[in-house]
């Protein structure tokens, strides 16, 4: 919520997440590791990201099991994470949090920056997330996670929605809820 309300566009919000992914690492690890492993070796680079994931990011995310991914119908032993309830999600109670501050930017990170693909779906219902490594994103996949809706706690309540969007610059009032109590996409998402 505080990146919500501090910076005035996601991606901006999206750069800052991935910047303080890359400043975890030494500057050369990386592009390195690219070349060393995530293209020669994509099957054993995906597994070992699931474990040092889980190893490094459980204090953030909380508790995580590596799990088997499905990829075009042929299912690969633990290159998956699964976090059982996302600590980020839960606290943030905000879809687009989850998504700007964390999903794209992660993926981004390791397809970018790291040479892997990587999937994260989030379920907003239980606050799972599921990391599949060697998998890129789809464009039905990401559609989707882009037009949630408001959660029903998120703490803004729609209340920086034109101020986030770059519009009248001031916080307007406003709620997560549309006509008939519907709920609405994210404004904070991107446009669809």
């Amino acid at each position: 919520q505080a990146m919500n309300s501090r910076y005035n566009n996601r991606e901006q919000i999206q750069r800052i997440a991935q910047n303080t992914l890359r400043e975890l690492f030494p500057s050369w690890l990386p592009g390195q590791y690219a070349i060393l492993f995530s293209r020669p070796f994509p099957e054993f680079s995906a597994r070992m990201n699931a474990w040092a994931t889980r190893m490094g990011g459980t204090w953030l995310m909380g508790e995580c099991e590596v799990n088997d991914v499905e990829i075009d119908g042929k299912v690969y032993k633990d290159q998956g994470l699964l976090v059982k309830r996302c600590r980020f999600l839960e606290e943030s109670g905000c879809a687009s949090v989850c998504v700007n501050a964390c999903k794209i930017p992660t993926q981004n990170f390791f397809i970018e920056d790291m040479g892997l693909p990587l999937t994260m779906t989030p379920d907003y219902e239980t606050h799972e997330c599921q990391f599949s490594f060697g998998v890129m994103p789809n464009a039905t996949e990401e559609f989707d996670a882009k037009n949630t809706p408001c959660l029903s706690r998120c703490p803004t309540a729609g209340s920086l929605r034109k101020w986030h969007d770059g519009g009248s610059g001031k916080r307007s009032e406003g709620t997560s809820m549309g006509n008939k109590g519907e709920s609405e996409a994210c404004q904070y998402m991107d446009e669809v």
